[in-house]
């Protein structure tokens, strides 16, 4: 069951806002009152999305673009400020992810996963920031376990979002004196997403994965969103830095040994 929040009259601004656990949260603001800006690549999506908002009652709109194109971030940031001024939270949650061996996967293979999810989380909070209500703003980066914790046959995903983590934890620092949170959530197995579809495409798979975590269940979109809404809520007011493992004690010890029975042929 969602907590109850209320973020009537504020505004936020979710990136990669279209589509799974981004979706999701964009879905959850805009039905506790938020007005909400959405961007990802795919025009039809941004359309869809906005569409779905708009009917859970928000205000909406949304922007087609590539976070590895600073222009692209900084042109719709610039474009929804003036139209609905400051950005009270901004969500980076744009990614890309593909299981591959380190000798399997091409250099741009590998840089692109590190444009999509390192650079392009620096384009977003680089360019979101002189749109940013100051003090009070609240800056959430979707990461992953792969930050902290080495999978086989995710390489470039675990140098990405490591990055992630670190630029959350570094900004956090410099701009915490503007009244400016930062902080990462780092989502486990969630069920219906795209990504669990790519990483567990098998029942045998989907199965070793839910008894891998300590929970014994995938988790859901929806709470995801709650860490959201909390991290961006009053109740985190002195919340910052934080990266927060929302994965059903997941990263605690079967994720590692999950990817490695996997690449094993034993799943």
């Amino acid at each position: 069951m969602s907590v109850t929040f209320d973020f009537t009259g504020k505004t936020v601004f979710v990136f990669g806002g279209t589509s799974g656990i981004n979706l999701g949260i964009a879905e959850a603001f805009a039905a506790r009152g938020a007005l909400v800006g959405v961007a990802s690549r795919s025009e039809d999506k941004v359309n869809a999305a906005v569409a779905r908002l708009e009917s859970l009652g928000a205000k909406a709109a949304g922007y087609p673009l590539d976070v590895r194109n600073v222009e692209a971030v900084r042109d719709a940031l610039k474009a929804f400020h003036a139209a609905h001024g400051q950005i009270d939270i901004l969500i980076s949650g744009a990614a890309g992810n593909f299981p591959a061996p380190a000798l399997g996967m091409s250099a741009n293979a590998f840089k692109s996963v590190v444009d999509i999810d390192l650079l392009g989380t620096f384009h977003v909070m680089q360019s979101a920031q002189p749109y940013l209500r100051v003090p009070g703003a609240s800056i959430i980066n979707i990461s992953a376990p792969q930050a902290w914790i080495p999978m086989m046959l995710q390489a470039h995903v675990c140098a990405a979002k490591s990055g992630v983590d670190m630029l959350t934890r570094t900004l956090a620092m410099e701009w915490g004196p503007m009244g400016i949170r930062v902080n990462s959530i780092s989502p486990g197995p969630i069920d219906g997403t795209e990504g669990m579809k790519r990483l567990a495409p098998t029942p045998a798979a989907v199965k070793a994965t839910v008894e891998s975590v300590p929970l014994m269940r995938m988790g859901a979109v929806s709470e995801i969103a709650d860490a959201a809404m909390f991290l961006s809520s009053p109740a985190a007011a002195y919340v910052s830095g934080v990266v927060l493992p929302v994965d059903g004690g997941w990263s605690l010890a079967g994720a590692g040994t999950l990817s490695m029975a996997m690449v094993k042929g034993q799943i």
